[in-house]
């Protein structure tokens, strides 16, 4: 059963601005093993994690860097929660997520799906 669905764009160049303008951002956003990626990378994650804000009704306390968009050996996208996004899925019956991103033409877009598979 669909438990929720997100989606989120993020101009990249207004993103890559927006972590050279506030160095601690990036700390906020991103865990440590996605901070070493590419602009048009991190503005796809971080609309991953938007879209999976999205995907859970958008609940209070969520901290970013307690979700992870990690890629697979063949490339494949997947989302890793823990802590405060876990809870929340937990709240929800969240057992399965499903993630796809993109970027193109200077922007990054993912979407998310939310699933309970018992």
């Amino acid at each position: 059963m669909i438990v929720g669905v997100g989606i989120d764009v993020v101009d990249v160049a207004r993103f890559a601005r927006s972590l050279e303008r506030t160095p601690g951002l990036a700390v906020r956003l991103f865990t440590d093993r996605e901070r070493g990626l590419p602009p048009r990378s991190l503005a796809a994650r971080f609309a991953a994690k938007e879209a999976l804000a999205k995907a859970l009704g958008a609940p209070r306390g969520l901290r970013w860097t307690d979700a992870e968009v990690r890629r697979a050996e063949d490339g494949r996208p997947s989302l890793h929660v823990m802590g405060t996004v876990q809870e929340a899925a937990g709240r929800l019956g969240v057992t399965t997520w499903h993630l796809s991103l993109s970027h193109d033409g200077g922007v990054a877009i993912a979407m998310v799906v939310a699933e309970n598979t018992r």
